[in-house]
């Protein structure tokens, strides 16, 4: 049997990581028949966020030397928050989520700890290929992944591969402007990007602008307001959800994927948002593409390991 792939998954509260077996590097047709790859030593560990650089990545290392554990990899698949260099490593642009993260150079201090290949590429990217390979897009030639949590990202995956573009940006939906964000600060520092309005943080604010109390201060209690009938959660998350199909159906009318998946804390709230896209994307979506499938995401939890791992097996040498 050959070597698992260790899977690391940074972000900005946790790093994620695990052996990863079965996760094969990309075929012609990556649609094929085969089976589905699995996790073992799934474990995490708090991101130092605030600590800098080489906290960051000694928590990476501490975490990857516990999964291994004395067991043989064959490479290292690491998916991380920020604007990647996939082809040096580095991490080019990065939010104050993660201090000091722009500029660091992730690939090389794997390397040397671990002695053999090391893909590292951007944690929505590797999110993308883990949902078209072996999720809601499995069976199909191309999909758009769109996540909304804490941020708005996505990502195009055609034929199996993600479009990362030639500066490694490609797939920031949360930084296309709408009206419904006209003058609301975006954490990119303009304003009027979706993800200002219409991330989870984004909505919490606007139903707090729209009269909703105290109480409303988080995810979980905005969507506990509005299961309860409470007006500003229930137009906040219209709002919002209007505002994200509309740029959804604008996607569609520039990408064409086959299908889109829909993923994040946002996304599982469902309901009144879910009703809201829909109206949005069919606001903006020409007729030609009107009728394309938006999914949920199927590839579960841990979606963005078994990306960073199959990537990683793509760049092996045959």
């Amino acid at each position: 049997m050959p070597d698992p792939v260790l899977a690391l998954d940074l972000g900005g509260t946790k790093i994620r990581g695990a052996l990863v077996h079965g996760a094969e590097p990309l075929r012609t047709d990556h649609r094929a028949e085969r089976a589905a790859p699995h996790l073992e030593r799934v474990a995490e560990t708090p991101t130092p966020a605030t600590a800098g650089p080489s906290a960051i990545l000694d928590a990476v290392a501490e975490l990857a030397e516990r999964i291994c554990s004395g067991s043989r990899v064959s490479a290292v698949g690491l998916a991380a928050a920020g604007v990647i260099d996939s082809g040096r490593g580095h991490v080019t642009h990065a939010t104050a989520s993660l201090a000091g993260w722009a500029g660091t150079d992730v690939r090389t201090p794997l390397e040397g700890r671990f002695g053999v290949p090391v893909s590292v590429l951007g944690d929505v990217h590797a999110h993308g290929i883990g949902e078209a390979r072996f999720g809601t897009g499995g069976d199909r030639a191309s999909m758009l992944l769109i996540a909304v949590g804490t941020g708005i990202g996505g990502c195009h995956v055609i034929g199996g591969s993600a479009v990362l573009g030639s500066h490694g940006a490609a797939g920031h939906v949360g930084h296309v402007p709408v009206p419904e964000a006209a003058g609301v600060p975006c954490p990119c520092g303009r304003t009027g990007h979706l993800e200002g309005l219409a991330s989870g943080p984004g909505i919490v604010q606007l139903a707090r602008r729209l009269g909703a109390d105290a109480s409303v201060h988080d995810g979980h209690s905005l969507a506990a307001a509005a299961a309860a009938g409470a007006d500003p959660a229930l137009t906040a998350y219209r709002i919002a959800g209007l505002a994200t199909g509309r740029v959804i159906g604008g996607l569609l009318n520039v990408l064409d994927p086959e299908v889109v998946a829909l993923t994040g804390g946002v996304a599982e709230v469902g309901g009144a948002w879910r009703e809201a896209v829909s109206r949005g994307i069919a606001q903006e979506a020409m007729d030609v593409v009107a009728d394309t499938p938006v999914l949920p995401a199927t590839a579960g939890s841990h979606a963005a390991l078994l990306g960073a791992a199959a990537r990683a097996l793509d760049e092996l040498p045959s």
